[in-house]
């Protein structure tokens, strides 16, 4: 007999409306929600989907920039045991139609309306109508908007929740229960569907709770895209304490308008890149000083490496906040972590592991684990926060597993006090903005270029961007071709934050490989640049 069960989020959020009714629990600049507002609010949508045929198990997929709707996008699909597929927007239409083919999904909810920062128009109305004839899974469309804007081919998602029932849906939504499928880039150029169950996310709110000491009176801002796994690890876990989850509007990032809204919302926590850091330290000093920063008290650095003086800008221009970075992938989940009194005694390390996961595994190039100190190894975890599988791909999930254990393809090595420190993201992969780009993505577009002969894309270190793609491009004996030639053919075919900023042009017998010809991207950055020599 099991009388045990784990709450999901759709017990949470139900449970909070009892305790919490009249604390706000989601909002974003424009419109803000209670919890027992946002509780009906997400089982109106959750009723709404399923009396457009939707049942437990079946896909819809969300596109749109940042906005409070995320957070009951999300909640629906837990109400109604769906499973959330967003949509990165910065994909190209080719890019989002095949993700939303792939796992079939029976509604596209989609924002439109105008922004309220500038007025312009959102582009994704225009772009889906323009996808529509190549997504023949789809049978209901759905918009939402911050305005009153409704659109012929669409649901307006405010008269869908308006007709449905705000009673919780009578469905029984397990911890094993698939919540959301992340769509990441994969390494032979078609993304792959990473599957998160419910107990996935939640053991990974937990961990985070624990080891961020996030509070009760917490308030974090999500900068990074709702639809990207960083804010779906940094949103849900304050709902699980009580907290308040903010989404950023902003459809580009404006460093001001950014420490304006940590100041006007007081917000505690966020999670950032060190580019955003970046133009943040660079702003004047009379514009840092016209806002009181004084409630943030906790900053994370993910997705890329970051400078000791980036680090001691941080804690100078929020003076009350301490500074964590972390690592893992939206297959693992939180893998490693550095805490504030690490920061600069162990710089460049991502920490060591997170509470409640098994010790860390490097494995060599023949598979044999590591274990002398200083020795690089491919990383593999185990933890409750390991993905359920690729949607549809078990021959790629049982390639990225070691028994129980997970093959994130970054190398790394341990140092003597059992710190790690990565020496290749994600192998070949390229950090730019944020953003994971895969090598392989972009050389199959550049390398479908008539004039070239082979291509090989690596990641420069950039200021800003942290990296900026490049592509090392041979031609065809006999032909001539300029960058702008090869980055213009480009356009169209990927998203525009994959296509190369830099092209060089090499002779064959420069391309660097292996005995069995295989280009070594390594030796390339050697080359070109790395991070070792930008720190």
């Amino acid at each position: 007999m099991n009388n045990g069960r784990w709450m999901t989020a759709k017990d949470v959020l139900r449970v909070n409306a009892f305790k919490w009714p009249d604390k706000i629990g989601a909002k974003d600049m424009y419109k803000e929600y209670t919890f027992a507002q946002w509780n009906e609010r997400s089982c109106r949508l959750a009723n709404a989907l399923a009396g457009m045929g939707m049942k437990k198990g079946d896909r819809f997929a969300a596109l749109g920039y940042n906005s409070v709707e995320w957070m009951e996008i999300y909640a629906a699909a837990a109400k109604g045991g769906f499973i959330c597929v967003p949509i990165m927007f910065r994909l190209s239409a080719a890019e989002m139609e095949y993700n939303i083919n792939h796992c079939e999904s029976k509604v596209f909810i989609v924002q439109g309306g105008k922004d309220p920062a500038d007025g312009k128009e959102f582009p994704w109305i225009a772009m889906v109508n323009g996808m529509k004839k190549n997504l023949p899974t789809v049978e209901k469309y759905v918009s939402y908007a911050v305005g009153p804007e409704t659109y012929d081919g669409y649901i307006p998602y405010e008269e869908a929740l308006a007709k449905a029932s705000p009673e919780e849906p009578d469905v029984v939504v397990d911890a094993d229960d698939i919540w959301v499928i992340m769509y990441t880039g994969g390494t032979t150029g078609k993304a792959k569907g990473v599957m998160k169950s419910h107990a996935n996310l939640f053991s990974q709110y937990f961990i985070s709770i624990y080891e961020h000491s996030f509070e009760f009176t917490d308030t974090v801002l999500l900068v990074m895209p709702c639809c990207h796994v960083n804010s779906l690890f940094y949103s849900f876990v304050f709902s699980w304490i009580g907290g308040t989850v903010m989404c950023y509007n902003m459809v580009s990032f404006n460093p001001e308008n950014l420490l304006k809204t940590f100041s006007d919302h007081k917000v505690t926590f966020t999670s950032l890149v060190p580019t955003h850091y970046i133009m943040l330290l660079a702003l004047p000093d009379e514009v840092k000083k016209k806002y009181d920063l004084s409630t943030f008290k906790k900053a994370l650095i993910s997705s890329m490496p970051a400078r000791r003086d980036t680090k001691l800008g941080v804690l100078d221009m929020f003076p009350n906040s301490r500074l964590w970075e972390a690592y893992g992938c939206t297959e693992s989940g939180i893998a490693t972590i550095l805490k504030p009194d690490e920061q600069l005694t162990k710089l460049g390390s991502c920490g060591i592991e997170v509470f409640g996961t098994d010790q860390i595994r490097l494995y060599d190039e023949e598979g044999n684990i590591v274990t002398k100190v200083g020795e690089v190894g491919e990383v593999y975890t185990r933890s409750p926060m390991l993905f359920e599988g690729y949607w549809k791909e078990p021959d790629r999930t049982a390639a990225a597993m070691k028994g129980e254990f997970f093959g994130s393809g970054d190398m790394a090595y341990r140092d003597k006090d059992g710190y790690y420190f990565l020496v290749d993201r994600k192998a070949n992969m390229i950090i730019s903005g944020g953003e994971n780009i895969f090598p392989s993505e972009v050389e199959n577009v550049v390398g479908g270029h008539p004039k070239v002969r082979d291509v090989a894309v690596i990641g420069i270190p950039h200021e800003k961007w942290g990296e900026q793609v490049s592509a090392v491009v041979v031609l065809h004996e006999g032909q001539t071709a300029t960058p702008e030639e090869i980055i213009a053919y480009c356009k169209g075919k990927i998203a525009g934050f994959k296509i190369p900023k830099n092209i060089v042009f090499i002779k064959d017998a420069e391309m660097p490989r292996s005995g069995a010809g295989k280009i070594l991207h390594r030796m390339l950055r050697e080359k070109y640049g790395k991070w070792s020599d930008h720190q």
